[in-house]
C-alpha cells in the first residue's frame, strides 16, 4: 500500500480540489507549504504554524545534516518532534542546495564542501533516503539533478537520465512504510523531455510526484509549457507537487493545469525586508508615504498583523531596526499566501475558479 492517497473531491477545468493521506495525517489542496530551512520558518514558532493554519512544513536536508546533523534530530524522534509541531512535515532531498555549490558530479553522486566549515562531503541517492529516514518526516524526495536555466539541452539531458537513475536507486534504497518517498520530474523548459522524465519516473510507482527545476531563472510564458507537458503524464491518484514556487501568478497557472502543492522561501524572505503580499500586489512598507498611514497591511486580510497593527507603525519598527518588524510581515505574508490557496480550493470547488484566476492575474501577472 502507498503511503499515500489522493482523492480528487472536485475539478474546474484541470484545476483539482483534493484530499492527500500519508500515514500519520491527511492535508487538502491546492496547499502552500511554508519553508522551515533549518528547522523553523524564519522568526515563527510552532505555535504559530498553528495559528496560521499551516498543515505542512518544509525542513531542508542539507541544512539540517549539517547542524545538527540527522541523527541528533533523529534523537528527538524526527522533525516534528523536535520542533515541537503537530501537523505534517516535508524534507527535501538537499539537492538543490548542494548544486548551488557547484559540487563535483558523477553518475553515483554529488561531492560537494559544506557552507558551514569548507569540509567536504559524499552525498548519494541512498544517502539523501538514509538522511531523510532519521530526520523523519512524512514525505521525503529522492536527490534529483537540478541544472540551471538556462542550460544547453545535452546539460538538461543528462539531468533527466540522472534524476531517473537516482530515482530508481532512492525508491529501492527507501524502507520506511510510515514515510512518503516521492518522486521528481525534470528536463528543463523542454516540452519532451519533460514528458519523457514524466513517463520514466511514473513507471517508477512512487508515492507522488515533485516537479522540480523550475521557476529558476525562466520566465512563466517559459515555464507553464514545460509543466503542462508533465502533469499530462502523471496519475491522477497521486499528489504533484510544483518545488520551490510561491509567486501567486505562478501558484494560480500551475493549478489551472492540476498542480496541488507549492512551497516556496519568497514569503519570509520579503517579509525580513519589508515587502508585503496584499491583494493590490507588492507592498513596500518602508516608504515614506506611509508613515501616518493607520491603515492595515491589507483591508481584505484576516490575519492577527492585519487585526492589530498599521502601515505607519510596522514602517516605524523597520526603520528604527525592530526585529519584530521582520516577524510581523512574514507572518503576514504566510498567512495572505495560505488563505490564497484556500481561496482556490473553495473556486474550484463552487465553479468560479477560472474567475478568480483572472482576478489573480489581473493583479500578479
Amino acid at each position: 500500500m502507498h503511503p499515500v492517497r489522493f482523492e480528487t473531491e472536485a475539478t474546474d477545468g484541470d484545476a483539482r480540489a483534493g484530499v492527500a493521506t500519508t500515514a500519520n495525517g491527511s492535508y487538502t489542496t491546492p496547499l502552500f507549504m511554508p519553508v522551515g530551512t533549518r528547522g523553523a520558518i524564519k522568526y515563527l514558532s510552532a505555535e504559530d504554524y498553528d495559528a496560521l493554519g499551516a498543515q505542512i512544513v518544509l525542513g531542508n536536508t542539507y541544512h539540517l545534516m549539517m547542524r545538527p546533523g540527522a541523527d541528533t534530530v533523529a534523537h528527538f524522534g524526527g522533525l516534528a518532534r523536535f520542533a515541537g509541531w503537530s501537523g505534517l512535515t516535508l524534507t527535501d532531498s538537499g539537492g538543490f542546495q548542494v548544486f548551488s555549490l557547484e559540487p563535483k558530479v558523477d553518475d553515483d553522486g554529488v561531492t560537494f564542501q559544506s557552507t558551514y566549515d569548507g569540509s567536504t562531503h559524499r552525498f548519494t541517492p541512498e544517502a539523501a533516503v538514509d538522511t531523510q529516514q532519521l530526520l523523519g518526516a512524512d514525505i521525503q524526495m529522492v536527490l534529483d539533478v537540478c541544472p540551471p536555466l538556462p542550460s544547453p539541452p545535452d546539460v538538461i539531458r543528462l539531468a533527466v537520465e540522472r534524476t531517473n537513475a537516482w530515482a530508481a536507486r532512492a525508491r529501492d534504497h527507501h524502507s520506511r512504510t510510515d514515510q512518503a518517498l516521492f518522486g521528481i520530474v525534470q528536463g528543463g523548459v523542454s516540452e519532451t523531455m519533460r514528458a519523457e522524465s514524466a513517463e520514466r519516473t511514473v513507471a517508477l510507482a512512487f508515492d507522488g510526484y515533485g516537479i522540480g527545476g523550475l521557476s529558476v531563472g525562466e520566465t512563466r510564458d517559459e515555464m507553464i509549457p514545460a509543466l503542462a507537458a508533465a502533469i499530462a503524464h502523471l496519475p491522477t491518484d497521486r499528489p504533484r507537487y510544483l518545488m520551490g514556487v510561491g509567486d501567486p501568478a505562478s501558484m494560480v497557472e500551475a493549478v489551472h493545469l492540476g498542480v496541488d502543492q507549492f512551497d516556496c522561501v519568497m514569503q519570509t524572505r520579503l517579509g525580513r525586508h519589508g515587502t508585503a503580499l496584499t491583494s493590490v500586489g507588492r507592498v513596500n512598507l518602508k516608504r515614506q508615504e506611509f508613515a501616518l498611514s493607520d491603515e492595515p497591511i491589507d483591508a481584505t486580510c484576516t490575519c492577527q498583523v492585519c487585526a492589530r497593527h498599521s502601515r505607519g507603525y510596522l514602517r516605524h519598527l523597520f526603520k528604527v531596526g525592530e526585529p519584530s518588524a521582520s516577524r510581523l510581515v512574514s507572518l503576514h505574508n504566510v498567512a495572505w499566501t495560505l488563505r490564497l490557496l484556500e481561496r482556490m480550493r473553495a473556486a474550484i470547488v463552487d465553479g468560479s475558479f477560472q474567475h478568480l484566476r483572472r482576478d489573480i492575474l489581473a493583479v500578479w501577472g
